[in-house]
């Protein structure tokens, strides 16, 4: 069994990842590892934060491993929240906080189009490779659905059936899920390291 850090200590970013790959690899997280520390995410762009975070681990703790940054973007924000998705209503990274936000922003707009974009950085034996997952959407006017976590209750897949990520369960979710889109070229790209 392959071994891999994950470098996150999100609870459902693990679990959904662990949900699509199964038992083929074991996905060791920064806890595991005994990282505790905050891993810088300073650059401008989620593929930069992507690959400075698979480095920091790489280089402070000697594991091969993969990281992903997530960013919803909407254009009747002017592409907001983006790189600063998970704090944009403030550093406490509050999911309520971030939706209620993106919700006032959008009040009386007609464009709600968006999209979430999710890149993979691993870094396998001394060599770095990127991975995109994206998928399109709209805002709702309105928070819907107890399920998944973050944005999940405000975005509606344009591929889906008009509900939002929370109306849907996690395998419904990862039919469409920008997150399980990117994970599904690293498994590709994995097995053609492994055969």
């Amino acid at each position: 069994m392959t071994k891999l850090v994950f470098a996150t200590n999100n609870p459902h970013k693990i679990a959904e990842i662990k949900a699509q790959v199964g038992d083929g690899y074991a996905f060791l997280s920064l806890q595991d590892i005994g990282c505790t520390e905050e891993i810088p995410e300073t650059t401008p762009t989620l593929e930069g934060n992507a690959r400075q975070k698979a480095r920091f681990v790489k280089e402070h703790y000697g594991y091969d491993c993969f990281s992903e940054d997530t960013g919803l973007e909407i254009d009747g924000l002017d592409g907001a929240p983006g790189v600063d998705t998970a704090h944009y209503a403030g550093p406490e990274r509050s999911a309520t906080a971030n939706n209620a936000k993106v919700l006032a922003g959008l009040a009386g707009k007609t464009n709600r189009s968006a999209r979430f974009r999710t890149f993979i950085c691993l870094i396998l034996e001394g060599k770095e490779y990127l991975f995109e997952g994206r998928c399109e959407g709209t805002i709702s006017t309105r928070e819907r659905g107890e399920q998944g976590f973050g944005y999940d209750p405000v975005f509606i897949p344009a591929e889906g059936d008009g509900r939002t990520f929370a109306e849907m369960t996690g395998a419904e979710k990862r039919r469409f899920s920008h997150r399980a889109r990117a994970m599904a070229r690293l498994e590709d790209f994995l097995a053609t390291k492994t055969k």
